[in-house]
């Protein structure tokens, strides 16, 4: 079981270092989580420098996929050749995006008419592809699922556990990175906002 988080030249380590962080607890033998960028390294926002684990030709033949945001996120979708290698497909993977990675997946056609979340300040250029765009933190329809705000990253891991291993396996994770003191609270939090759409249903717009 694959699952790449997309990060690209100035990524925000929130979006992708959380779910990565949160994805890595289960622990099991082909559970991989990768960094998925198009470049052999990749800088954050902040001056962070990762080192990809995979290809975005390995992240189109994962098993989900998670498009990270970050300052340059409209650089991205501007640019025809890199678009063009994201060969993504909710019919065969599970796919989730985080604030501006919402962007990616709306100039891709990937959202299918369905409502989504995104942060305050990529809003208005989702809506400007045609998308509604929610007040909420999470939201999901079929396999294709989207956050809005760094911490929402968590939501997004979550969904991605509760759809490939269970909800129970996503409670453990989400217990085990919890503030002590705060464990059941932050869990319950979580899957209250995961549970929803772990039907089929689709949240159209």
């Amino acid at each position: 079981m694959h699952i790449a988080i997309l990060t690209f030249e100035g990524y925000n380590e929130l979006d992708s270092l959380i779910a990565l962080g949160i994805l890595n607890r289960i622990r099991k033998p082909g559970w991989r989580v990768s960094i998925a960028s198009p470049t052999a390294r990749v800088r954050s926002m902040n001056g962070v420098v990762l080192e990809a684990q995979a290809s975005l030709s390995e992240a189109n033949a994962a098993d989900a996929v998670i498009v990270g945001s970050g300052m340059r996120t409209r650089e991205v979708v501007a640019d025809a050749a890199l678009m063009a290698q994201l060969q993504l497909d909710p019919s065969r993977q599970l796919l989730g995006a985080q604030c501006s990675g919402t962007l990616v997946l709306a100039k891709l056609g990937l959202l299918g008419g369905l409502a989504a979340c995104t942060d305050l300040t990529t809003k208005p250029w989702v809506e400007e592809a045609g998308v509604e765009v929610l007040s909420q933190p999470f939201v999901a329809g079929g396999n294709v699922a989207t956050a809005g705000g760094c911490l929402a990253s968590q939501y997004l891991a979550a969904w991605v556990i509760a759809r490939l291993e269970g909800v129970e396996a996503a409670r453990s994770a989400m217990h085990y990175v919890a503030p002590v003191g705060e464990k059941d609270d932050y869990v319950e939090r979580a899957m209250r906002n995961v549970m929803p759409f772990l039907r089929t249903e689709p949240a159209k717009a």
